[in-house]
């Protein structure tokens, strides 16, 4: 039997962490734009797809073959040779873009400030830190193994490579100094938030893992609708009240506002959806999809209103 031409384009796109990169891309587009920068150029949109996909799959590769095997853990099995080939490719692709994109901001590199150098750093270093890193003195140090952190360290690693890294580099690119201002806060805040929930409704799919393996996540402590109604939805309105404080303050119009809610009315419309059991390709194409709505909201708000 021949596999479903569809199907297989699909799963490679939502199992293969290319739509992670999707996401991370218009994320960061919207973030500049709604921070008043200009976007980066394509050699960072490509350094930032490569590396987004590149770190989600040898993330997946390096788990343990799960004792009841799912669709993407099947998926990864089947196409283990071919993903060696293009994490290989990716490597090369990040070590090359990555040259050609840092080689003429090296003529910038007095303008970097210490906070520059400290926001640059911190984001990649909490990235290595939720898989883990073993450390001789202190042993071994993994930020995903503590369950009800693990979504936030998630959202900040996130909000930073999608909302500050854009402006940094942006700034380093014209030769100033990075001086962030309340705007920047509010939407680092706001994706952070964002995020951060997306990661907690992600822990519902795995609650069952969780639970075998003690790993405390908030699904894992408070259940299914405890979770949804006491922290997802309060959370969603923290991250979305953040925004909305901000926009009137700014006057924004009637349709920006609108078109920047209407993510955070999805996330509590699919928040409500998952009482009931959904498939992994639900959470991956729905749950993580709605990043991609929210980036699409914003940078139509941004450039058209």
């Amino acid at each position: 039997m021949t596999a479903n031409p569809n199907k297989s384009w699909l799963s490679a796109l939502f199992f293969g962490n290319y739509f992670y990169g999707f996401c991370a891309m218009g994320l960061s587009a919207e973030a500049s734009l709604q921070q008043g920068y200009h976007l980066p150029g394509s050699l960072y949109y490509l350094l930032l797809f490569a590396s987004v996909v590149f770190y989600y799959t040898l993330a997946y590769m390096g788990e343990p073959r799960p004792a009841q095997a799912n669709a993407r853990s099947v998926w990864y099995a089947r196409h283990r040779q071919s993903i060696r080939l293009r994490q290989w490719v990716l490597a090369v692709v990040i070590v090359v873009a990555g040259a050609f994109y840092v080689y003429p901001l090296m003529g910038h590199v007095r303008a970097v400030t210490p906070l520059m150098w400290l926001l640059l750093s911190v984001f990649p270093i909490v990235a290595v830190l939720y898989y883990g890193i073993n450390i001789r003195w202190f042993g071994g140090v993994s930020l995903r193994s503590i369950g009800w952190l693990k979504p936030f360290v998630i959202g900040f690693t996130w909000a930073g490579f999608v909302t500050v890294y854009p402006v940094v580099l942006a700034c380093i690119e014209d030769g100033r100094a990075f001086e962030p201002v309340f705007r920047n806060l509010v939407l680092f805040v706001k994706n952070f938030m964002f995020v951060s929930v997306l990661c907690i409704l992600f822990d519902i799919k795995d609650y069952a893992t969780d639970a075998n393996q003690q790993l405390q996540t908030f699904v894992v402590n408070n259940g299914l609708r405890r979770t949804i109604f006491y922290i997802i939805i309060p959370l969603s309105a923290t991250g979305l009240g953040v925004f909305l404080a901000y926009a009137f303050s700014q006057h924004f119009s009637a349709v920006k506002i609108l078109l920047n809610f209407l993510p955070f009315a999805a996330l509590i419309g699919v928040a409500w959806s998952l009482q009931r059991r959904r498939p992994i390709l639900y959470y991956l194409a729905i749950i993580d999809g709605l990043m991609l709505l929210k980036a699409v909201c914003g940078i139509t708000a941004m450039t058209w209103f």
